[in-house]
């Protein structure tokens, strides 16, 4: 008999075996069922492998056990005997849903052990799971299509590349919202994170570096581009949930950007290849509601080495998105060369990358500042910022708003409300007076 035939055999037999409970009868009863009839050697290898595989046994994998099966003395002779053992009946185990990990033993996670299971929770039919998941591989040439489920747009960066946001159509969106809420606000990050999580913000983000001799800061590349299905995929599968739930979620909540929108006038010239490639590939699409949360964590390990890295140096580690932020003493300072180059190998070894040009160290002679928080003394907004906004707010309340709104913002309102709600929230003495200011606008028709 052919060695394919020999695997075909022991992965049934190891497949019947974990078809159930691990008690040595009852898997001598499921090899029998999968065989059509006992042998000797089937209780010895039961007992073997139920005190082998028992602790384990819904995380087992079958080739482990047909392993097993292929050195057992007894079916070793038995298949060289003129009658081998042959399946009659294929027994699959059926999908279960692990345990999640001890660091998630207070969180409570929904059961979704099938993919019945699953759609039903999303509140969709079956098939509808299975198309939103694009699993049935839609053509990836043309974006203009009703088969792809994202629109695209642009963002122009100030170094003359570009961003592009992935923005999830409505029904889509609507189950990424599901998933997002019922699963992933669930599972808490790590500590150092504060981009995407509730009750953290740019000002704790900035506030643990205070007043610090060096403030060093760094920039990811790509950072949602760059995580790519099969990182999301391991996210699922860690948390307990079957292959093919896993499989599903991670449908759900990746895409790949359609080559005939990378390869448009607008983008083409602000891309290089490495970028088209990671946009091509399946990854998590900066628009939709999902990719925050599995971004912060699929990073875990990264921040927790970074995390260790600074508490060898004696040194401050938080992130938020793709923003990563160091601070010490005058011995950080002086090793802030070293740091950087240890920074981008954890980095890359975690499948990141870390952009040299943009990171910045900053000493306490100069200003200190990350995500729009200044920190050389205090968490502040920067000089240079309040004035400017101060100079907007009171021109508009004396010269009307259209003076104001050069850059045609649909709603210029809304857009000052943001700047003004940021320097509230850094400094509530100076947002203070931009609010009193803000109050004395008249707002016509195009504000």
């Amino acid at each position: 008999m052919s060695l394919s035939t020999l695997q075909t055999v022991t992965n049934a037999i190891a497949n019947a075996m974990l078809a159930g409970p691990p008690e040595p009868a009852a898997i001598v009863e499921r090899m029998t069922c999968a065989l059509g009839e006992p042998a000797d050697w089937m209780k010895g290898l039961a007992s073997r492998v139920a005190q082998r595989f028992a602790a384990r046994w819904d995380s087992v994998d079958p080739s482990a056990i047909s392993k097993v099966v292929a050195e057992t003395t007894g079916f070793v002779s038995a298949w060289r005997s003129e009658t081998p053992p042959r399946v009659v009946r294929t027994l699959i185990r059926p999908p279960s849903q692990r345990p999640a990990p001890p660091w998630l033993q207070d969180a409570v996670l929904p059961q979704l052990a099938t993919l019945a299971e699953l759609a039903a929770w999303l509140e969709v039919e079956p098939d509808e799971l299975d198309w939103f998941a694009d699993h049935w591989r839609v053509p990836a040439q043309q974006a203009a299509t009703p088969l792809h489920h994202y629109s695209y747009m642009v963002a122009d960066k100030r170094d003359g590349r570009c961003r592009i946001i992935e923005i999830p159509k409505s029904r889509l969106r609507g189950l990424q919202r599901k998933v997002l809420r019922g699963l992933l606000d669930k599972i808490p990050p790590h500590d150092a994170v504060h981009g995407f999580r509730r009750g953290r913000s740019t000002v704790s983000f900035a506030a643990p570096h205070v007043g610090k001799a060096v403030v060093i800061r760094f920039d990811l590349t790509d950072f949602f581009a760059s995580i790519h299905a099969g990182r999301v995929y391991s996210v699922w599968r860690s948390l307990g949930f079957p292959k093919g739930v896993a499989r599903s979620l991670t449908g759900l909540c990746t895409n790949r950007v359609p080559s005939g929108r990378l390869l448009a006038p607008d983008l083409r010239e602000k891309t290089d290849w490495q970028e088209r490639q990671r946009y091509r590939n399946r990854h998590l699409p900066q628009g939709a509601p999902t990719s925050p949360a599995l971004a912060n964590l699929c990073a875990y390990r990264m921040d927790m080495r970074l995390a260790g890295l600074a508490r060898s140096v004696g040194a401050s580690y938080t992130r938020y998105a793709d923003d990563l932020a160091f601070s010490g003493g005058d011995d950080l300072a002086r090793m802030a060369t070293r740091l950087s180059i240890r920074v981008a190998a954890i980095a890359i070894e975690e499948g990141f990358a870390v952009n040299l040009r943009k990171t910045r160290v900053m000493q306490r002679g100069a200003r200190q500042q990350l995500a729009s928080v200044v920190v050389n003394q205090h968490v502040n907004v920067a000089r240079s910022e309040f004035d400017a906004l101060k100079a907007v707010l009171t021109n508009c309340a004396k010269l009307g708003v259209e003076s104001q709104n050069r850059d045609g913002h649909p709603d210029f309102r809304s857009h000052l409300a943001g700047r003004l709600a940021h320097v509230e929230m850094v400094n509530a003495a100076r947002g203070a007076k931009l609010r009193r200011i803000f109050g004395r606008i008249v707002w016509g028709r195009s504000g």
